[in-house]
């Protein structure tokens, strides 16, 4: 399908990849990952066309075709919702519009060139298009009122939808997307999911989406030392793996036979379990090919996220009376009331991300609810990550100095000590020293985990953790709250992080709250609780 023959990329003396050989075969899901800045996208775009490489070539195969997922917003702002799917298929989109300029002078001249290209509009169903389309932008949940508006008229999250649309229609040969999953909907993941979970053609994915990944991939391909590995199965199976892997190589003394025993023994517990799963029949091929030669261990550093409790909490640990809040004159939330158990961790949810932050400004004193009222239990502690970071990064400390404003002892102040705790956090050597002012958005996040580890609260409330995160750390700090022995109030668009950790939803509506104990699947998959949201959402 698509074949990339002596591939290297570099940018002055960095080397992003050197000599590439690989080849990404029909009917295969593969899922890109690597290291932040391993290139990612950088490949992605050139296998698109839209960058060139500084040697080597990539070959599709002749007439097969390739939609890109757009990572330009604005691209189409003149063109109505329907047009902009259609362009999806760019050699229909050009035959039709020729032909409907031909009519709008037609002559004996241009009846034979329309004449020619009707066959060709006729045998790629062109006149179904309009049809398929709108087809297409209902399964995304954008309703018959959007179709004919300009997409410049749109918000952001229904262009979103609108170009994912146009990069699935017309069932391309080769789909390439990168980070599909931005700025949707846990209800719109669950469709795409579906959708590419029975695609019989090729999908190229970079996402750090991890229930994505695990849902629909058949492959994930590894970018690590500049060069790209292709592995069976999806990202758990491929974390997981490697982690054995790891854990083999560090262990000098064990046989090879057992090593070989422990390693057959993971596939077959990993293949019972996706038996089970609701994983679509198409993807569970992927099984059958699992073998043990492939499993490698990886270079990949993970943080070491680790939160413990200065002490245990009592049994009260929350009570919530009739809050309520709102921003002009707009409801996010009213009369909530909410008893929070010892060991309970919550995924706090919305449709409206306004009303989940609003309620976590409101817990931590920074903002005033419209009505109701809070009471910590007398021996909580709390600890807070909050969407938005930039307030605590406003200044020219260096990493170390910044992070020794939040230690709690004098031991905990002393340079040594603190350059240890950032190495941990993958702030290395001369990375402690940097400056405030110029770290990455994911950097920001790794250090305000940093402090909230430094606090040592048996209560943490985190909103959005994974923006700006690599799946290495998503994985860490996912692995670490699962592990955490105290209570958690989170809310995440990361659905493998709420399944995982997470055992009570509170959805925040404006007219009031849906609480349940229960996983997150089970709340989306319940009938009841679906009836009930659209009640609640209800204007």
């Amino acid at each position: 399908m698509l074949t990339i023959n002596n591939l290297s990329v570099q940018f002055g003396k960095r080397i992003l990849f050197d000599e590439v050989n690989t080849t990404f075969t029909h009917g295969n899901i593969y899922g890109v990952i690597g290291a932040n800045g391993a290139g990612k996208s950088t490949f992605l775009k050139i296998i698109s066309g839209e960058m060139d490489p500084t040697s080597g070539h990539v070959h599709l195969e002749p007439g097969k075709r390739m939609s890109v997922l757009s990572q330009n917003h604005n691209m189409f702002d003149e063109h109505t919702v329907l047009e902009t799917v259609i362009m999806g298929n760019k050699t229909l989109y050009a035959i039709k519009k020729e032909m409907d300029e031909l009519y709008l002078d037609y002559n004996d001249k241009n009846a034979d060139r329309i004449g020619e290209l009707q066959v060709q509009f006729e045998e790629m169903s062109g006149w179904n298009a309009d049809s398929d389309a709108a087809a297409m932008l209902s399964n995304l949940g954008i309703g018959e009122e959007h179709h004919f508006t300009l997409m410049g008229d749109l918000e952001g999250k229904i262009k979103v939808r609108v170009l994912l649309a146009q990069a699935l229609f017309g069932n391309p040969d080769l789909l390439i997307m990168d980070e599909p999953t931005n700025d949707l909907d846990f209800e719109t993941i669950a469709w795409l999911e579906n959708f590419l979970a029975n695609y019989e053609n090729t999908v190229i994915v970079v996402s750090h989406d991890r229930h994505f990944l695990d849902s629909v991939c058949t492959h994930i391909s590894d970018i690590d030392y500049s060069k790209i590995n292709h592995y069976s199965g999806n990202y758990t199976f491929w974390y997981e793996s490697s982690q054995l892997a790891a854990k083999q190589r560090a262990q000098q003394n064990k046989k090879a036979e057992e090593k070989k025993q422990e390693l057959e023994e993971f596939i077959r517990r990993f293949s019972a379990n996706v038996a089970k799963s609701k994983q679509a029949t198409s993807r569970k091929k992927m099984i059958s090919k699992l073998n043990i030669s492939e499993i490698k261990p990886s270079s990949r550093r993970y943080p070491a996220i680790i939160f413990d409790q200065e002490r245990e909490a009592g049994d009260q640990i929350l009570n919530i009376q009739n809050l309520s809040a709102s921003i002009d004159g707009e409801v996010l939330f009213k009369g909530v009331d909410l008893n929070m158990a010892k060991g309970d961790k919550i995924v706090l949810f919305s449709k409206d991300s306004r009303a989940t932050t609003a309620f976590y400004e409101i817990l931590n004193g920074n903002q005033k609810a419209d009505s109701g009222s809070y009471d910590w239990g007398v021996t909580t502690n709390q600890a807070y990550l909050p969407v938005e970071n930039h307030s605590f990064f406003e200044n020219d400390l260096s990493l170390v100095d910044w992070l020794r404003q939040w230690v709690k002892t004098e031991e905990e102040r002393d340079e040594v000590n603190i350059r240890s705790f950032l190495g941990k956090m993958i702030f290395s050597g001369e990375e402690a020293l940097k400056t405030c002012r110029v770290l990455s958005g994911g950097e920001k996040v790794r250090c305000m985990m940093s402090r909230m580890m430094m606090e040592r609260a048996n209560i943490l409330m985190i909103d959005e953790p994974t923006n700006h995160l690599d799946l290495e750390s998503i994985q860490a700090f996912n692995n670490s709250l699962k592990n955490f022995k105290g209570s958690v109030i989170f809310t995440t668009h990361d659905h493998e992080f709420a399944q995982t950790v997470g055992n009570r939803v509170v959805e925040l509506t404006p007219n009031g709250a849906i609480d349940s104990y229960m996983t997150f699947d089970e709340y989306l998959d319940d009938e009841k609780v679906q009836e009930l949201r659209t009640k609640m959402y209800a204007k």
